[in-house]
């Protein structure tokens, strides 16, 4: 096999729901960072083999094969394919998980993995539902076969994340420490410029319509505290889960660049990370977003590594329980988790979290001058990618 190597990255300021993003086509705004990512290098967008892109609803703009409409929405030559791939949450993680097994194996040599979803036009549940030409339902995901496998104890999310922090003993004051904390750490980070490197300055429009061009993120509230958030409601069916302690609706795209080690060196080009090691797993559909506790001892086995050779991780804050159970099980230290805030401040535009994630891992490695990173998310059907970044 062969090494894989990350040799650009950029994704656009997340936009909150009905943000600046709202009005972007959503193939429009996947070439938005298509171009961005090559340019950046000054490669040739024509030496590009595939096109892999992470999109959870995948319907309207969405729909068709959005990493090929991204493609006609960007300056590559029409003969560059492109792809979307579904897993949920995770989608744009496996999309850089597929690239580099593309890579890996001698079968391609350059390929841009992405990730692009509009919640604001195509939110939670917009792939479900409808009806078919004769007028019947389209039926449900959780059918017979479903519902027998979890024994009837069909969840949403939120009470998934609810049942997570029962299990954990893990409080609702301990979560919103953390989504505090969340809001504080990325506000830090902006206002110090750590997401400066990975950023594309993007065009939108304001509140009332006017132009606008969007450098930071929408979504962090950096006046956030323990006091606004016992006032909250609970929501999705629970018991004390609640808006501030679950990750926003949110609107982005991202991209990364992936070469072969051959066509880094035939190019001259510095590369910013190495792929060091890949892993996916299922986990139990009842409670369906503990996939990262097992993943990632999954991916360190692979790697050859220990949690205490890992200088940063990030785990998706989908909610809060979900990092908090991943602490306590794997004994992490929190001083190395989510460094500059997660999803509960950055927001979580749910295909295109895994390669925003994987964006702020490696630029924040190379602030630190620090080696490792490890990236996981958990995700709708009860699954988990995992992927170790070497800084180079």
């Amino acid at each position: 096999m062969r090494d894989v190597f990350i040799v650009s990255a950029v994704r656009t300021p997340v936009g909150k729901r009905n943000g600046y993003l709202r009005e972007w086509m959503a193939p429009v705004l996947l070439g938005h960072v298509l171009d961005e990512v090559v340019k950046r290098v000054g490669v040739d967008p024509g030496i590009v083999e595939e096109v892999i892109n992470g999109t959870v609803y995948q319907v309207g703009e969405q729909g068709f094969t959005l990493g090929r409409t991204g493609v006609f929405a960007s300056q590559y030559p029409n003969h560059v394919p492109g792809i979307s791939v579904n897993r949920q949450c995770g989608s744009s993680l496996t999309a850089i998980q597929l690239a580099y097994g593309l890579i890996a194996s001698n079968t391609m040599d350059v390929i841009v993995a992405t990730g692009c979803e509009i919640m604001s036009k195509y939110p939670i549940g917009s792939d479900m539902g409808g009806t078919l030409p004769d007028g019947r339902p389209q039926g449900t995901i959780f059918g017979e076969y479903y519902t027998k496998r979890v024994e009837g104890k069909v969840y949403n999310q939120g009470q998934a994340a609810q049942a997570i922090a029962e299990k954990w003993e893990i409080s609702r004051e301990d979560c919103e420490k953390f989504a505090v904390s969340s809001h504080t750490k990325a506000h830090q980070a902006t206002v110090n410029g750590y997401f400066k490197r990975e950023i594309l300055p993007t065009r939108g429009l304001d509140k009332d319509g006017n132009e606008i061009v969007v450098d930071a993120d929408e979504t962090i509230r950096p006046d956030t505290n323990l006091e606004k958030l016992a006032t909250l409601q609970p929501a999705l069916g629970t018991k004390w889960i609640t808006a501030g302690t679950s990750s926003p609706v949110t609107d982005g795209a991202s991209a990364v660049l992936l070469m072969s080690e051959d066509k880094v060196k035939e190019l001259n080009l510095t590369p910013l990370a190495r792929i060091v090691a890949n892993a996916a797993v299922g986990c139990d559909p009842v409670l369906m977003l503990t996939g990262p506790l097992y993943a990632t001892p999954k991916v360190l086995q692979k790697a050859g590594l220990k949690m205490d050779d890992i200088d940063i991780f990030e785990v998706n804050e989908a909610f809060a329980p979900i990092p908090l159970a991943w602490v306590k099980e794997l004994h992490a230290p929190m001083e190395k988790l989510n460094v500059n805030g997660g999803a509960l401040a950055l927001g979580h535009p749910v295909g295109n979290s895994g390669c925003r994630l994987s964006i702020t891992a490696i630029y924040e490695l190379h602030r630190r001058q620090a080696r490792y990173a490890l990236v996981t998310l958990c995700t709708g059907g009860a699954m988990a990618p995992a992927t170790i970044f070497e800084r180079v």
